[in-house]
């Protein structure tokens, strides 16, 4: 069958071109970088392709949709040169990397039904908020809550206390509430899991809404037994998407991109198949 096709019907770029809707010139680049074996020429330099170049770039336009241009690329690549066990290893990861996106998507939506919704309670600006490690000030005594106040530091010269700005909480108020330690957060600041700003003054970390959010995901997470670096992972999707609540409505949109990629895998497949029976 290879060398019927190799040897049958010559084509010309343009009838390459024509089926895909492309220019004469991108076939001539898909040759060129490997995609396309090489053509034939004519004694007047012409090039001869054949219907084996069209199920190449069949092959080739039918895996971009689930591969990517530059892994699509690397696949035909290596079925031209022979090396068709480098071919099934990129396809492999790549439908890897699909199976990874899915186990993503569970844990996000498992992470967003055990979440617990209730919101962090606030207090009068300054109640307790310049306690960094969890202490009580101002006779107000330590309390389970994460205190979301306007931070309030000292004056440099030992005066009345000024705010800081925003409003936030420092790392003690906020593990008690997690019921973890100040080491904990820390260790998941090192890890990507929240990012709190510094106080300008003080240096003390502070936990705005975001963060207080990050962490009770990253708690949940992790009593779930899932490791630091696949949380890492889930909350740069929250982020992304810009809170907990756009992420579960976009759930929906992610599930629906994984169908159509694992569509177009198999899609890709059959034509790559179909090429490869064409090689012989």
């Amino acid at each position: 069958m290879g060398r019927n096709l190799q040897s049958g019907l010559r084509l010309r770029p343009v009838d390459l071109a024509r089926e895909h809707g492309l220019s004469t010139q991108a076939v001539r680049n898909y040759e060129e970088v490997g995609i396309l074996p090489a053509a034939a020429r004519t004694p007047h330099g012409y090039r001869g392709y054949t219907p084996l170049h069209a199920a190449a770039l069949r092959a080739f336009l039918a895996l971009v949709p689930g591969h990517g241009h530059a892994t699509a690329t690397a696949i035909m690549r290596a079925v031209n040169e022979g090396a068709t066990e480098e071919a099934f290893r990129l396809v492999d990861e790549s439908h890897a990397q699909l199976l990874d996106d899915r186990r993503t998507l569970r844990a996000v939506e498992t992470a967003l039904r055990d979440l617990d919704p209730a919101p962090v309670r606030p207090r009068e600006a300054g109640a307790g908020a310049n306690a960094p490690a969890g202490g009580s000030v101002a006779g107000v005594g330590p309390s389970p809550d994460v205190w979301s106040a306007k931070v309030v530091r000292p004056s440099p010269a030992g005066g009345s206390a000024q705010a800081a700005g925003p409003v936030g909480t420092f790392i003690g108020p906020l593990a008690r509430q997690l019921g973890i330690r100040p080491a904990t957060l820390r260790a998941w600041e090192d890890a990507g899991l929240v990012r709190p700003r510094r106080d300008p003054r003080t240096g003390y970390r502070v936990y705005e809404e975001a963060d207080v959010r990050d962490a009770r995901l990253a708690h949940q997470l992790r009593r779930g037994g899932h490791p630091l670096e696949q949380i890492a992972a889930l909350i740069a999707q929250v982020r992304a998407a810009g809170g907990l609540e756009p992420l579960a409505a976009t759930l929906a949109g992610w599930h629906g991109r994984l169908t159509a990629r694992g569509r177009a895998l198999l899609a890709g497949a059959a034509e790559l198949e179909a090429y490869l029976r064409a090689r012989g």
